[in-house]
């Protein structure tokens, strides 16, 4: 079996690399295209090297642009590449726009299409990453949900032939890389950073930094804390805040976005969680580290539901008083994101 992989984001290549690993060990073929959509080394490279990904066959490099013009962009590059070589299956993963570009590419040329991550909702439709998820499993063949919620969001839009229950592969990585984590990476020492002496934050959701009120809001709401915040910054939020000359609060520490490895351990010793990402909230989920998300709405329910995620929006007053408040100690943690073997049962799919 010939399997195309597309990816092109950041957490893309996370969730990639245990699947990865599991469709070498069945001894099936996998090339992997990139769209290029992270493309910078902290974005991308490093990413590839420190989780052992074999390296993309081809790099489309689209960069930055307009939704209309990085999803035409990878779109072309993509059909063209699965015109040469002919696939059984096209992988995509989550909700971006290489998720899309892959999906309409392979849909189109009738060519089995499967989505990794299958099923999330926000039901907030001014999010792009939303009507990339829609789209995306209303032209798949395979869906494969993370949880048990997904599965209930397919079955309400009607969607059931294909629909798989299989956990998270995100959860696999993070069994699989953390404790590697912990031995390899030298980032708390480089920062000088003591464990559970820290706050963590990633912005990087367009509604979040493409408004200078609202992310100069958020920044606000961070000075007014009295902890140190190490904030490794997406170029896309560094650019909006340059253009739009938000001072940096002086206890915000603004780094480089870091690899995976360091990014885990940033991750397990910090006191703090924030951020408008749906893998950090995972990924804190997993750690049992107090999550605060800076969105009205998310689509990882589940790791709202025993408070270790609370969501507080983009409202200083929210935000701040959420960082004051004694965090809850033992809060139930129910496995909802599989056993960490969702690779394996979705590679098993694959083959059947």
């Amino acid at each position: 079996m010939k399997i195309i992989t597309v990816v092109g984001a950041r957490p893309q290549f996370i969730k990639s690399a245990p699947v990865s690993q599991a469709i070498a060990k069945a001894g099936y073929a996998e090339l992997i295209v990139h769209t290029g959509q992270h493309y910078d080394y902290g974005m991308s490279k490093v990413f590839f090297e420190e989780m052992g990904i074999k390296e993309p066959l081809i790099n489309l490099n689209v960069g930055s642009g307009t939704h209309a013009q990085q999803t035409s962009q990878m779109l072309v590059g993509i059909e063209g590449f699965l015109l040469s070589h002919t696939p059984d299956i096209v992988l995509v993963y989550g909700d971006t726009n290489s998720t899309l570009a892959g999906a309409l590419a392979a849909v189109k040329l009738g060519i089995k299409l499967a989505h990794i991550e299958a099923g999330l909702r926000s039901y907030n439709r001014q999010m792009p990453e939303e009507h990339n998820r829609v789209l995306t499993d209303h032209c798949s063949d395979l869906l494969f949900c993370p949880t048990q919620t997904a599965v209930n969001n397919l079955d309400r839009e009607g969607i059931q032939n294909g629909v798989h229950l299989v956990g998270d592969t995100m959860y696999d990585a993070v069994l699989q890389f953390s404790q590697l984590a912990l031995r390899n990476s030298l980032i708390l020492e480089s920062l000088d950073l003591k464990p559970k002496d820290y706050l963590l934050a990633t912005i990087h959701r367009a509604y979040n930094t493409d408004s200078s009120t609202v992310l100069s809001s958020i920044l606000s709401a961070f000075q007014q804390v009295d902890e140190t915040i190490i904030f490794p910054i997406h170029p896309r939020t560094l650019q909006a805040i340059k253009a739009s000359n938000i001072t940096i609060p002086p206890n915000v520490r603004l780094i480089d976005p870091v690899g995976y490895l360091d990014m885990l351990t940033l991750e397990q010793n910090a006191r703090v969680i924030l951020t408008d990402s749906g893998g950090i909230q995972k990924e804190a989920y997993f750690f049992k580290v107090q999550c605060l998300t800076l969105r009205p709405e998310t689509e990882w329910v589940e790791t709202t539901a025993s408070g270790w995620n609370i969501l507080v929006g983009t409202d200083p007053a929210k935000i701040i008083a959420a960082i004051n408040s004694p965090l809850a100690t033992g809060l139930p943690h129910s496995e909802y994101f599989g056993d960490g073997h969702s690779s394996e049962t979705i590679v098993k799919l694959l083959g059947s």
